[in-house]
């Protein structure tokens, strides 16, 4: 009997104390991520629905860990590292905790709040690089020069906005894609200058270029970025080999017309002519002697 009082004492202590407390559960970020374009990197993640805050910090991996000023105590489910990561090619950390102001104010700062860990993220590896932009400049009949323009960085560095070659350097280099228009036989060039050189044209071909950023040294995954718009040569002297259906119909239909109108108008012109002629004959003829 002692032995049941003993216990109905302490479940009722338990309820008691629960009561108090009321719900300790904390919502941890779920599907936490990276993800980086031109260097701008974002860590996301999604939560339950809940009216509980997250801080983020991040750290060089194995190093200290750091505050991200505008990730303090935030409802929204993504920070901006940016300015915190640069561009650096070294491996950072990134831990989100799930804030309740309920139980800080309970338990004091010591309250084990819970965590959730990103991947290891290096920027300068990892970062997509978006389409390039360029323009064709002719040679001669076999040789253009492609100029690669390279998309700006959300970096500043001495007042300066940077761009993916301020920051990737020599590292950076250029793979091309070509063909002559209308064929399926595609060719590839890795170039090492913006001002890429591209020789052994057919002369009086068309052909359509793409080009992408390329990173050999990066892991294969991140090594290419995304594909510029095509943009096409046009050849001098097989420009009839280009037209589409619709504009050989059109063509055929402008050289019927135009023919139509001239034999019309010669026709025309004929009858006029003898009409003419045949009304002098017979004012000579009428004419007194």
């Amino acid at each position: 009997m002692a032995c049941i009082k003993t216990l109905l004492s302490v479940g009722a202590c338990m309820t008691a104390w629960s009561m108090t407390t009321g719900d300790t559960s904390v919502p941890k970020a779920q599907n936490v991520h990276w993800t980086s374009l031109d260097f701008q990197t974002i860590l996301k993640w999604t939560v339950e629905e809940s009216e509980h805050t997250y801080t983020v910090m991040y750290s060089e991996k194995d190093h200290n860990w750091m505050d991200v000023d505008n990730c303090f105590s935030m409802s929204e489910t993504e920070c901006d590292l940016t300015q915190q990561l640069e561009a650096s090619n070294k491996n950072y950390e990134a831990d989100i905790r799930s804030d309740s102001d309920h139980l800080a104010d309970e338990f004091g700062l010591d309250y084990d709040f819970p965590h959730t860990y990103a991947p290891v993220f290096n920027p300068y590896k990892e970062s997509n690089i978006s389409a390039l932009e360029f323009s064709i400049t002719d040679v001669d009949e076999g040789t253009v020069i492609l100029n690669i323009t390279h998309p700006l960085t959300s970096i500043t560095v001495g007042g300066k906005q940077q761009t993916i070659k301020d920051i990737l350097k020599n590292d950076l280099k250029y793979k091309i894609i070509y063909y002559k228009s209308g064929s399926t036989g595609k060719k590839d060039k890795i170039a090492d200058s913006s001002s890429a050189e591209v020789s052994g044209l057919d002369a009086g071909q068309s052909y359509c270029f793409m080009v992408a950023a390329f990173i050999p040294s990066r892991p294969k995954a991140t090594q290419l970025g995304a594909w510029s718009t095509q943009q096409c040569r046009r050849g001098d002297t097989h420009f009839t080999q280009d037209l589409s259906l619709g504009a050989w119909v059109g063509i055929i239909f402008i050289l019927i017309t135009v023919i139509i109108v001239f034999i019309t108008t010669t026709i025309l012109c004929c009858r006029r002519n003898h009409k003419r002629h045949k009304n002098i004959q017979t004012a000579e003829s009428s004419a007194p002697i």
